[in-house]
């Protein structure tokens, strides 16, 4: 649909042009352009990198790296093209490679970017967890996604038919085009999302969720049976596997048996078990004490890994442990016949439930 003017004495609609007619070149122009007003493809987005290629033995560089308000990466890639050329698989192929990025990885980035746009005095850490609102880094939160936005002056209908198929399955990616316009010498540009549409994009989420869980029910092969324990004199029942061997855990060491004792018996996760750290402490202060003494040894620590919240901890001989929460499989099983058997006299039983 055309733009209009709306002049004295008529409406007139503008003339269509492309950027290569009126001179916009991809780099020189358009890049430099959106990296100052990235909200015009990306709202809510901080660049942080231009040209990236932060990886060996390539030479492909991502037009604009971003991080949005959520700390998901964003990779922008730009073309001046009337088609968009085969940016999503380029787009793709650089969302892979970035995926795995840390926080300081993206600050190290970032300060690098703005020494190249002659603010290399200013903090880009700093900057960096202004723009997220953290106190501090939180490896665990960063970049659990990388978002896409492709921005073109038209997409052919191979690529939008790529694109859709793409986010059907779980990917987030936008296309906004950018239709250039003639005006009295001057370049006017109508940016507009066209995928997903802005009105429709919450209900294709939402779509997109339900089709997603649907296909994981289809093809999930894991074993969900519950299990009824018996500790002592005392049962519970229709427990999922990571909580019987929990509550046999933590049973054991209520009962006065070290946990590190405990878990010498939990077979080939035997040392994935447990993490611990001096002193009684609660849930988020164990955490923030686990991250800052693996930080230094360059490790990460997912609480969601562990029975972390602050009920679920158990403290022993001044120490206070987390018990891993990722069982399963023939593990499982295994660990659980060990405790039993190594502790006859906790009288450990258990069977699944009818």
């Amino acid at each position: 649909m055309p733009i209009y003017e709306f002049a004295s004495e008529e409406i007139r609609p503008l003339n269509k042009t492309t950027f290569s007619l009126v001179q916009l070149q991809e780099r020189r122009d358009l890049q430099r352009l959106l990296r100052a007003n990235i909200s015009v493809v990306a709202p809510d987005t901080l660049v942080i990198a231009e040209e990236f290629g932060g990886w060996d033995e390539s030479r492909r560089r991502i037009d604009l790296l971003g991080i949005d308000r959520d700390a998901n990466l964003v990779v922008i890639e730009l073309k001046r093209t009337e088609d968009g050329g085969h940016m999503e698989l380029q787009a793709i192929r650089y969302a892979a490679m970035v995926s795995t990025m840390t926080f300081d990885q993206a600050a190290d980035a970032f300060g690098r970017y703005l020494a190249q746009i002659g603010k290399a005095n200013t903090d880009a850490r700093v900057e960096l967890l202004d723009f997220l609102g953290w106190d501090e880094p939180d490896e665990d939160a960063f970049a659990q996604d990388v978002l896409i936005v492709l921005a073109s002056a038209e997409f052919s209908r191979e690529l939008t038919t790529s694109v859709l198929w793409l986010i059907e399955r779980g990917i987030d990616v936008r296309c906004v085009r950018l239709q250039p316009y003639g005006l009295d010498g001057r370049v006017l540009v109508d940016a507009q999302q066209i995928i997903p549409l802005p009105e429709v994009a919450e209900y294709q989420v939402r779509v997109t969720e339900k089709k997603r869980k649907e296909r994981e029910a289809r093809t999930d092969t894991r074993d969900w049976t519950s299990y009824d324990v018996t500790l002592g004199g005392r049962q519970l029942t229709g427990l999922r596997k990571r909580h019987a061997i929990y509550q046999v855990f933590r049973h054991l060491v209520e009962s006065g048996i070290a946990p590190e004792k405990v878990a010498e018996h939990c077979g080939p996760r035997a040392n994935r078990a447990l993490v611990s750290v001096d002193g009684e402490v609660a849930g988020d202060g164990f955490c923030r004490l686990v991250k800052e003494a693996r930080a230094k040894e360059g490790q990460n620590f997912d609480p969601k890994r562990f029975f972390s919240d602050d009920g679920e901890l158990l403290h022993f001989g001044g120490r206070t442990y987390v018990f891993s929460s990722q069982w399963g499989g023939p593990d499982w099983e295994q660990a659980m016949i060990n405790l039993r058997d190594a502790f006859p006299d906790q009288e450990i039983a258990f069977a699944p439930s009818e």
